[in-house]
Order: C-alpha cells, then structure tokens, then sequence
C-alpha cells in the first residue's frame, strides 16, 4: 500500500525520517529531482568535467561552476517550495538552527572528526580497488576562478545535504520504511550524480552513504553542511595554491 503525503504542523522536526509520517512530497516530486541530477550528470560524463552551459564571456571554469550553483539552487528551490506549500520551513528540513555558540563550535568539531574518518577511509578504499581521483581539469587556475569555485564549494555544502541527505534520504526511508535503505538509496543517486567522476562515482556512493549514517546519528544536516563544504572548498583551494 502507498504512503500518502501528510501534512505536518511548522514546529516537528521531520528529519530523520519519521517512518510513522510518511513522505514529505509525493513520487513525482521526487522523480522530478532525481531527473534534474540525471541531466546534469550524464551532461558532465559527455563534457569530462562539470555540467557547462557555456555561459558567454566568461572561462569554460567559471561557466561550469555557475551552471552548477544554478542546477544545484533550482533543485533547493523546488524542495523549499513544496516544503513551503505543506506549512513547513527549511529549517525544519535541516533539523533546526544553531542557538548558541556552543551548539556551533560543537558541530564544527564534529564535522573536522567525520573528516578525520571518512577521507583516509574513502581514499584507502579507493587506492585497494584501483581507482584514482577524480578529475583535476576542474579545479580553478587563476584566481577569479578560484573566488567562483569557494562559493560552489559553500553552495555545494549546503544544497547538496538539503538535497542528499535531507531530502532524498527522508523520501526514500519514508517510501521504504527502513532508514538504511534510505542512506543506501540517496547514497546511490548521490554517487550517480557525478558522472563526469567516472568510475570514482563508487567510492563517491560509498562517502554519500558516510554521510547518510552521519546525519541520521546526529539528527542533524548542519554538521554534514560543515564538513561538505570544508573538504569541497580546501581540497580545490589547495591544489589551486600549491601549483601555482
């Protein structure tokens, strides 16, 4: 039997998934965001690198990074939207907002601990399997470049969780009844979603179910954001200073 959409009052948290709920949106909804990420996927596999629409006057780099921000700003559009006609907020969607000082610096902590764990766990896994890294054409060669890459990387840390593992994650577990199908399904899509990676799009199903378990332990996307945006922004900016 289906599980219909339900509406919930503005002030329930709603992730992780309440499995006594039922899903936040319906099938199309959700069928609609994972056809965005396919076109924007198999896009970025046919132009080896990111997703481009080639926007006029500015470096092939920058126009992909642009293209990116914007597919990734669409698909949140699209999940706030039905959020905001079902009576909730995005904050609700995240789990909240930080309150104090402390509840900020104690995420960031755990983000710089997932960090700790999931890189040597992802790249030790990738070197025993034989894949190499993902593709270095993408990251920024000069420094305007650079500027627009951080604010994909910041862009990516948030819309990426919202869309992964707050969105997808919580419409899978609520269709499945089972939270572990819920991280093993958005971690897949996750994986698939970056085609232009390669084969390394399984050690990136691999990271997206880390961070599914991550989030679903701390009933939490905001240290996940953290953690997102930290590896996306250092690893790209540190390969732009050091071969400089």
């Amino acid at each position: 039997m289906s599980i219909k959409t339900q509406s919930f009052p503005t002030d329930v948290s709603i992730y992780p998934a309440d499995l006594t709920r039922g899903p936040i949106a319906p099938w199309w909804h959700t069928s609609l965001v994972v056809l965005i990420l396919a076109v924007g996927s198999i896009a970025s596999f046919y132009e080896h690198g990111l997703p481009n629409l080639n926007l006029p006057g500015l470096s092939v780099h920058i126009s992909g990074y642009l293209t990116v921000i914007a597919e990734e700003l669409l698909l949140v559009l699209a999940i706030w939207l039905w959020l905001k006609g079902s009576r909730l907020s995005m904050a609700t969607l995240t789990s909240g907002r930080w309150r104090t000082a402390r509840a900020f610096f104690r995420d960031v902590g755990l983000a710089f601990g997932f960090l700790l764990v999931g890189i040597p766990l992802t790249s030790g896994l990738a070197w025993l399997i034989g894949v190499r890294s993902g593709p270095t054409e993408i990251l920024p060669k000069t420094p305007a470049e650079a500027i627009v890459y951080l604010m994909l990387a910041l862009t990516a840390g948030f819309c990426e969780e919202v869309i992964f593992r707050g969105y997808l994650m919580g419409q899978f577990a609520a269709r499945t009844q089972s939270r572990i199908l819920g991280i093993g399904l958005q971690g897949l899509v996750f994986g698939l979603a970056h085609g232009y990676q390669g084969r390394n799009m399984f050690v990136i199903f691999l990271y997206g179910c880390l961070f599914g378990a991550f989030v679903t332990w701390r009933k939490s996307l905001l240290p996940a954001m953290i953690a997102h945006g930290l590896q996306d922004a250092v690893g790209g900016l540190a390969d732009f200073f050091l071969t400089r």
